[in-house]
């Protein structure tokens, strides 16, 4: 936990940010995966965590921008659950660590919901993601819950965007020690692709990493030779020597703040000239789009440099032909690289991404493409000192894509179709990196995970 001093300047820049009413904010509850002692492991909501910093079930805030009072309602512990739990402290001692001086019962947030809503006050709150926050927040106001999205205060969404997408030190701190974490998740994968090896053992191990040094997975792992599939969770193949495993996977800590590193590496630990082609290409793309990222520069524009070099890297090597701006504008690129090029990076893994992508990452000035592949881009706007982004540009060989586009011999002036027939069984390569947004550039944070060939290399031997 931060200071209660960061908990009371985040809630204070908020009330600036708004002109009245009150600010719900409720936290997660714990869910049952199959019978109701028997829940999923606790994770908070990660707005009330970056306002009220409290890290367990049944808790709501409440900021009063009119009285400028914030208020935090629990229920203290009983007999009953001392003896399951321990001696737990006080609601009013937990305030006081997040600087809260107010505290009440839950059932004196249904009260003061009651008198606001009487009195024809205004409820901020943003949309609920969690079945059981729908069903509360729809019986404390009243509103019906297929309503409660559209209903959700959009001065909050906006005010919270604001506040949350600049990283201060502190944060980018505990972002940069998860990545850290990601270092040896990571390493250890790479050490681990023989042949013969399941998938899932990598897997367990990496996840088991990441429990004994910080918390657990900040979104489930992708590891699999098949990384044609972008999200690919299965993890029951046996890896064969002349295949690429894809390892997408990072961590977050108690304060929720979380890794996302990609890497992906030869089985058996060298790579042979077909992989080492289209490897050097995306590995030309991420490198040459995270030099481009500084504030003022739209980060649309940086997906489509990483395009562009991606057109030009597979141009090389006959599999696309023509001018390759010409095929990225074109989208001749998506059949090879249709998702965005990254994405805000935080208190979620897809920060903010809850409160809505358009809010998030596009404004009046970068409107969303609705072109396929580009259309994928989650952030497309300006960058800002402080924000926070994966930069992870792939290429993909998707057979069943292949074979729509060859069939409508889609923009066939860029596409060797004929060359591209032999690299359907190849799987994907995906390099992804967390990268801070200074003041006049950029850094990539963490211990520097190997990404070149001779360093995967050398390191799996």
């Amino acid at each position: 936990m931060f200071p209660a001093t960061v908990y009371s300047d985040r809630r204070k820049k908020l009330r600036a940010e708004l002109s009245g009413g009150l600010v719900l904010f409720i936290g997660n509850q714990e869910v049952p995966f199959n019978y109701p002692a028997n829940t999923y492991s606790f994770r908070q909501d990660s707005n009330f965590s970056y306002f009220f910093g409290l890290d367990h079930p049944d808790l709501a805030g409440i900021i009063d921008l009119d009285e400028e009072m914030d208020f935090i309602f629990g229920n203290d512990v009983d007999i009953e659950d001392i003896i399951w739990m321990g001696v737990q402290p006080t609601m009013k001692d937990q305030a006081a660590k997040v600087g809260v001086e107010n505290t009440a019962p839950l059932t004196g947030l249904n009260e003061m919901i009651k008198i606001a809503l009487e009195s024809g006050r205004m409820i901020h709150f943003v949309p609920p993601y969690r079945g059981e926050t729908i069903i509360w927040l729809s019986d404390l106001l009243h509103i019906p819950h297929l309503e409660l999205k559209e209903k959700a205060s959009e001065p909050l969404i906006r005010a919270i965007i604001k506040l949350r997408m600049k990283k201060d030190p502190m944060e980018v701190a505990e972002i940069e020690k998860m990545v850290d974490v990601a270092y040896k998740m990571h390493t250890t994968g790479m050490k681990m692709a023989k042949p013969g090896v399941v998938e899932r053992e990598i897997a367990g191990t990496i996840e088991g990493i990441a429990l004994s040094l910080a918390g657990p997975v900040s979104f489930p792992v992708i590891l699999s030779i098949n990384g044609q599939t972008l999200h690919n969770h299965y993890h029951g193949n046996t890896l064969v020597e002349g295949r690429m495993l894809v390892i997408d996977a990072g961590c977050e800590n108690d304060l929720h703040y979380s890794s996302d590193i990609t890497r992906t590496v030869p089985v058996g630990g060298k790579f042979n000239d077909r992989q080492r082609g289209i490897y050097e290409v995306v590995l030309n793309a991420n490198l040459t789009a995270a030099k481009a990222v500084k504030p003022g520069v739209p980060f649309k524009e940086i997906h489509m440099l990483a395009a562009t070099e991606i057109a030009k890297g597979l141009i090389n090597l006959g599999i696309m032909k023509g001018d390759p701006t010409e095929a990225a504008l074109k989208g001749a690129h998506t059949l090879f690289f249709p998702h965005g090029l990254g994405h805000p990076l935080g208190l979620d893994v897809h920060d903010l991404e809850g409160l809505g992508e358009n809010f998030i990452g596009y404004d009046d000035e970068v409107q969303r493409s609705q072109e396929f592949g580009l259309a994928f881009l989650r952030f497309g706007r300006k960058l800002q000192e402080g924000f926070v982004m994966t930069i992870e540009p792939g290429i993909y060989f998707i057979p069943e894509l292949i074979d729509i586009w060859k069939a409508e011999n889609k923009l066939a002036e860029f596409i060797n179709y004929d060359v591209v027939e032999t690299y359907k069984d190849f799987g994907g390569i995906r390099i992804e990196d967390d990268v801070l947004v200074t003041a006049d550039g950029y850094r990539v944070l963490g211990k520097p995970i190997p990404k070149t060939v001779d360093e995967i290399e050398k390191l799996m031997q």
